[in-house]
């Protein structure tokens, strides 16, 4: 393990995505749960989820039944090992502080902080269900799945991230268990924890710094790509909220219409894609400025991380 200055650009983008995450969480409580317009636009989009359930829930259930705190003990538990394994102290901090604190935030937010009133005709809440609590379990394993693979590997790694992510989110949408909103916040909820582990890894030591370097560009590649899609993702979804916003202009807060409830739900889907692209970027960007040793560390220490064997 090097000795090296603390990483000031690691702790500037661990202090962004934390506040991403947490203005983003509130922002979508805000509009979609206490005002009538949010809470139609979620609703319709839960609606329109039931086109195709039938089909799509045979993939969907088998997802969804893996999560329980008994996986979530696993992958921790996994993440230990791998850190004995391969020297990684920080990544067990980083993978404990991830999985660990997104889903003990999403229990408080739900059960304990944030509420849903009845804004709208015909649909009364008994609770609140934002975040999403399973999406916030799958997210939170696919982002620290990409800290536990080697370097190396890590670019292609956060298509599969971003796969198992958006997966688990939209998952619970098809089951109507959850309307988009509740999965961009526990997405986000996750984004705040990475900017935390972020800060806590630009502060502490790196460890096997000429990995990460030379992985760097492969995974800006990889970060520009995803958030060339997520932007692309988030224009299409805001042109779907509009319509779908004129169209309960024009009539009642539940829509009937086939196209406009696939609109509806097409349009959610396609946020969640965007948040998780953009999410899973940020990551790879700011994991790659925490981990590298500081250009102006000593002379010493970098060559010392350059002499260290490579990960296995």
């Amino acid at each position: 393990m090097t000795s090296s200055p603390v990483r000031p650009w690691g702790i500037g983008w661990g202090v962004l995505l934390t506040v991403l995450g947490i203005v983003g969480t509130w922002v979508m409580w805000r509009f979609f749960v206490t005002t009538a317009e949010g809470q139609a636009l979620d609703h319709n989009a839960l609606v329109g989820s039931e086109i195709g359930r039938g089909r799509l829930w045979q993939f969907a259930e088998p997802l969804l039944d893996v999560v329980s705190i008994p996986f979530i003990v696993l992958v921790l538990g996994a993440a230990a090992v791998i850190a004995v394994i391969r020297r990684r102290w920080v990544l067990a901090i980083q993978v404990a502080m991830i999985v660990g604190g997104a889903n003990v935030t999403t229990q408080a937010l739900k059960y304990l902080v944030l509420d849903r009133p009845t804004l709208i005709d015909d649909v009364e809440y008994t609770s609140n269900s934002l975040p999403s609590g399973h999406t916030t379990v799958i997210a939170s394993v696919a982002f620290a799945l990409m800290l536990l693979v080697p370097p190396a590997i890590r670019p292609l790694t956060a298509f599969v991230a971003a796969g198992i992510a958006l997966g688990g989110g939209v998952a619970t949408m098809i089951g109507g268990w959850h309307p988009p909103s509740d999965v961009v916040a526990a997405v986000l909820v996750v984004l705040t924890w990475v900017g935390l582990a972020t800060i806590v890894t630009a502060v502490l030591p790196p460890e096997r710094g000429a990995d990460e370097v030379a992985a760097g560009v492969g995974s800006t590649i990889s970060a520009a790509v995803l958030i060339i899609l997520g932007v692309a993702s988030a224009a299409a979804a805001a042109a779907s909220l509009g319509r779908t916003e004129s169209a309960i202009d024009e009539g009642p807060d539940e829509l009937t219409s086939r196209t406009d409830l696939a609109v509806a739900y097409g349009g959610g889907v396609i946020g969640v894609a965007a948040v998780v692209a953009i999410s899973v970027a940020l990551l790879l960007i700011a994991h790659g400025a925490a981990s590298r040793p500081r250009t102006g560390a000593p002379r010493h220490a970098r060559q010392w991380a350059q002499l260290e064997p490579p990960e296995g």
